[in-house]
């Protein structure tokens, strides 16, 4: 007789199935890279796309937070991690105030503006959502463009690395920095999508009607839904300027939002670690694998044809992402567990 609840039917550690603990080690699985930098194992130009990807991925599962979990979408991720980027680099160099003053503002003030476009989303959804956010995020970036004084107008604005805590940081340092927010983000992510809210989040992205009936205020989630998602922008625009220590207004145009959406797609829906590897996949494996290739590296523009060919292949053969095809080997599994079958009345009594 086969018995289901055998220690041996799972063979992971209890360690493992903290989904926390998983986050801290991956967390420190990428902050040794610097030190292959440093022993002259990768180049110094590789670090700077994985400090690239850190940041895009930040932004990345805010929108999967919006698109993934709340079935809502916007195009406008681009316009506030540009407003985020701006604010922080304003009030540190002109203002000459804290690094966390910076970050506290940056992060706050375009969250004021994705509430207002929460209240918006209660009129219109959709292709119809999709462009209001992407006429707000246009609408911020002629702003950049034009208000020199706090921008730098075409220009852009330069910052220096930050000072936390009286240390003034270094590119290594600040890669860390980069690390740590990102693992406190997956960790929030998840603690908030395994939650009330996030079951909430998945009610109402599956049907609004019986999401009401089961008493869930759409107004409410909404408004968090969008409000979490530019807080992430805004976050990842002010890891941003102080790892590139730089801004220009062409940075945050629509091709950036619609990189974000594909890192999303390609990653897959619902998914934080899929979210991370379709960030990956969008922003280093152009210029990281595909560039150096006999053939392909060798024609002008190629690879960065790699992300639209591979949203096709995704939509058409993974709807559900990277992330979706690791199930599948857990779906085997548990068909290859023998079910035990209860005893019928005649032979139980």
């Amino acid at each position: 007789m086969n018995d289901l609840s055998s220690p041996f039917t799972n063979a992971k550690p209890a360690l493992w199935r903290n989904a926390y603990l998983r986050f801290v080690l991956f967390g420190l699985l990428i902050a040794t890279l610097p030190l292959f930098s440093s022993l002259g194992l990768m180049k110094s130009s590789t670090l700077n796309y994985i400090g690239n990807v850190l940041v895009y991925a930040v932004a990345a599962l805010g929108l999967n937070l919006l698109l993934g979990y709340a079935g809502l979408i916007s195009l406008g991720t681009a316009g506030f991690m540009g407003l985020g980027s701006y604010i922080a680099a304003y009030i540190v160099k002109d203002m000459g105030m804290s690094f966390w003053a910076a970050l506290v503002a940056a992060v706050l003030i375009p969250t004021l503006i994705g509430l207002l476009i929460g209240l918006i989303s209660l009129r219109i959804e959709g292709i119809y959502l999709a462009i209001a956010t992407l006429c707000v995020s246009e609408i911020l970036l002629k702003s950049f463009e034009q208000a020199d004084s706090i921008t730098g107008g075409m220009q852009g604005k330069s910052v220096s690395y930050p000072v936390v805590f009286g240390h003034a940081f270094n590119r290594s340092s600040t890669y860390l920095m980069l690390v740590v927010v990102l693992t406190l983000v997956m960790m929030l992510t998840h603690s908030f999508v395994n939650g009330q809210k996030g079951r909430a989040l998945h009610a109402m992205r599956g049907s609004e009607v019986a999401a009401q009936a089961m008493g869930v205020n759409l107004l409410q989630y909404r408004l968090i839904a969008f409000s979490l998602a530019t807080a992430y922008s805004a976050l990842s625009g002010v890891l941003y300027v102080f790892f590139v220590k730089f801004s220009y207004p062409s940075v945050w145009n629509m091709n950036l939002s619609l990189y974000v959406l594909a890192a999303v797609v390609i990653g897959g829906l619902r998914s934080i670690y899929g979210t991370v590897i379709g960030t990956f996949v969008v922003w280093a494996v152009p210029d990281l694998i595909l560039k150096n290739l006999p053939v392909v590296g060798g024609i002008n523009g190629l690879p960065y044809i790699f992300n639209g060919i591979l949203i096709i292949v995704v939509v058409m053969f993974a709807p559900q992402g990277i992330s979706g095809l690791w199930p599948l080997k857990k779906k085997k599994k548990r068909q290859q567990v023998p079910q035990q079958v209860p005893p019928s009345g005649k032979e139980a009594g």
